[in-house]
C-alpha cells in the first residue's frame, strides 16, 4: 500500500444490490471502472450473477481474458461442481455470496458442510482463504475461520438509531467472542417507550455499564430540547425537523434542538462507535487461519 493510502479498499461490484432492485450492471463498465482505479483498489470481487452460477463463471472468465483477477464468487443453493471448480483452479481466495436471505439455521446446515467437507483439512484447517458476502452475524463470524467479511448493517444499525455494545462481566471486562447487544440509543427511536429496549429504559444497572462503554470509547450520549414551530420557521445550526413537512400549511412542525452532540442525536457518532466495535471485534479475534470450530456463542449481554 502506497504512504498516500490510509486503507485497504475492496471493491464489491454492487450485485446484491442490482439484482434486489431489478437492475443490470454492464461488466465492461465494471472492468473499465477497475482498470481506471486499479492503483488503489486492493481487492475486487468478479460481478457474479445471483441464481445463475454459469453466467457468473463466466463473467469470470471476460474479467480475467481483461487481464483482472477478481475474487470469485460461489453462491448458497449452488451445484457444489462449482465450488470444485474453484479450488481445483488457481485461486488462494475465494468468496461465498447470496446469504444475506437466508435464515441462520439453514446457513449453519449449509457452512457446516462447506467448511466441514471442503475448505478445511483433515485438522480442521483452513486450506483457502475466504470472504464472506453480506455477513457480520457475530455468531457465524466466530462459528467459521473466514479470511474476511462484509456487510452493511453496521451503517444500518447506527441510522436506524443504534449501536453495538459487546457483553460485559466484572472478571473480565468487555467480552467480544460472545453474542454482542444492539441497544437503540437515538432519542426518536421508536423503542424508547419499551422496557429493556432502548438505553432510557434499561436498569440502573444496565445503564450504567452502556454509558461507560461509550464513555470509554470518547463519545457522549448527547443532550437535545424540542420546541413546536411554524412551517416558514428558518432552522438554526444545530437544529433539525423531527418530522416530514405536513401538507396543511397551518399545522405546526416539531424542531430538535441538539444542545450536546452525541449519539442520541447524531447518527454519524453512533456509525463511528460502530465502526469502533467491530475494528474491537476483530482486534480480539486470534490471527487467521484459526481451526474450524462449531461451538455455539452465549446469548444475552451479562
Amino acid at each position: 500500500m502506497s504512504e498516500k493510502k490510509k486503507v485497504d479498499l475492496f471493491l464489491d461490484s454492487g450485485a446484491y444490490s442490482a439484482w434486489s432492485q431489478g437492475k443490470e450492471i454492464d461488466i465492461y463498465e465494471y472492468i473499465k471502472f477497475i482498470k481506471e482505479h486499479e492503483e488503489v483498489i486492493d481487492i475486487y470481487s468478479n460481478l457474479d450473477v445471483i441464481g445463475d452460477a454459469e453466467a457468473t463463471w463466466k463473467n469470470q472468465m471476460i474479467m480475467e481474458e481483461e487481464g483482472l483477477h477478481p475474487l470469485p464468487v460461489y453462491h448458497y443453493g449452488e451445484n457444489i461442481k462449482w465450488l470444485l471448480q474453484l479450488l481445483n483452479g488457481d485461486y488462494d481466495y475465494i468468496s461465498l455470496g447470496g446469504m444475506v436471505p437466508v435464515s441462520t439455521p439453514d446457513l449453519i446446515d449449509w457452512l457446516d458442510n462447506l467448511f466441514k467437507n471442503y475448505l478445511t483439512d483433515k485438522e480442521g484447517m483452513p486450506i483457502i482463504k475466504v470472504h464472506g458476502f453480506g455477513l457480520t452475524s457475530l455468531r457465524l463470524m466466530l462459528r467459521y475461520p473466514w479470511n474476511s467479511v462484509d456487510s452493511t448493517s453496521w451503517v444500518v444499525t447506527g441510522r436506524m438509531g443504534s449501536i453495538y455494545i459487546p457483553r460485559f462481566r466484572k472478571d473480565k471486562g468487555w467480552i467480544y467472542d460472545e453474542d454482542s447487544w444492539k441497544i437503540a440509543v437515538s432519542n426518536r427511536s421508536p423503542s424508547n417507550q419499551e422496557a429493556g429496549k432502548h438505553i432510557t429504559t434499561m436498569t440502573k444497572l444496565e445503564k450504567e455499564i452502556l454509558l461507560n462503554y461509550i464513555h470509554e470509547k470518547g463519545y457522549k450520549l448527547g443532550k437535545s430540547e424540542y420546541k413546536m414551530v411554524k412551517q416558514g420557521y428558518e432552522l438554526a445550526e444545530n437544529e433539525r425537523w423531527c418530522e416530514k413537512k405536513p401538507k396543511d400549511k397551518e399545522v405546526k412542525r416539531e424542531v430538535e434542538i441538539i444542545v450536546e452532540p452525541g449519539i442520541s442525536n447524531k447518527y454519524q457518532l453512533r456509525d463511528e462507535l460502530n465502526i469502533i466495535y467491530f475494528l474491537d471485534l476483530e482486534d480480539s479475534m486470534e490471527p487467521w487461519p484459526w481451526k474450524f470450530k462449531t461451538k455455539e456463542i452465549q446469548k444475552g449481554f451479562f
